[in-house]
């Protein structure tokens, strides 16, 4: 079953300040392209262009990010984000009071029939109606 890889999985992967996340995410998406069952939404694409390069912690320029994301795009699926997946990530909102982004992240994920999504931002073990979070850096060191 494929897989969801939320924003912060990726940076973490291009973030030196924090080796133990940096190689767990690193792994991740590895696992990911050797067996073919990594997605990433455009949305999520969009978050972490923003977060890396824009954010208040931002590390890479825009031609490092857009090397990152050409990457990304070339190991994990990248999946749309349709018009219809706006009121069911609303829906998701209402019923779990997960952020817009969280929820349409979700809504992707569940559309794209992945069970997982790994996720530092939502509750691990959690099922959010057919897609379970999972948080790859719970318990790692700081």
């Amino acid at each position: 079953m494929p897989r969801f890889f939320d924003t912060n999985v990726l940076f973490y992967a291009c973030d030196p300040t924090d080796l133990a996340k940096q190689q767990m995410a690193q792994t991740l998406i590895a696992s990911a392209s050797n067996l073919q069952d990594g997605v990433v939404s455009v949305s999520v694409l969009g978050e972490f262009f923003t977060a890396i390069v824009l954010g208040k912690n931002k590390r890479l320029t825009a031609q490092e990010a857009e090397g990152f994301i050409t990457n990304y795009a070339a190991n994990l699926e990248v999946v749309p984000v349709e018009w219809e997946l706006v009121p069911k990530a609303i829906a998701i909102h209402r019923r779990f009071q997960t952020s817009y982004f969280d929820s349409l992240h979700l809504a992707a994920a569940a559309h794209h029939g992945c069970g997982e999504i790994w996720s530092e931002d939502l509750t691990d073990g959690q099922d959010y109606g057919g897609v379970v979070a999972r948080n790859p850096f719970k318990g790692a060191p700081p």
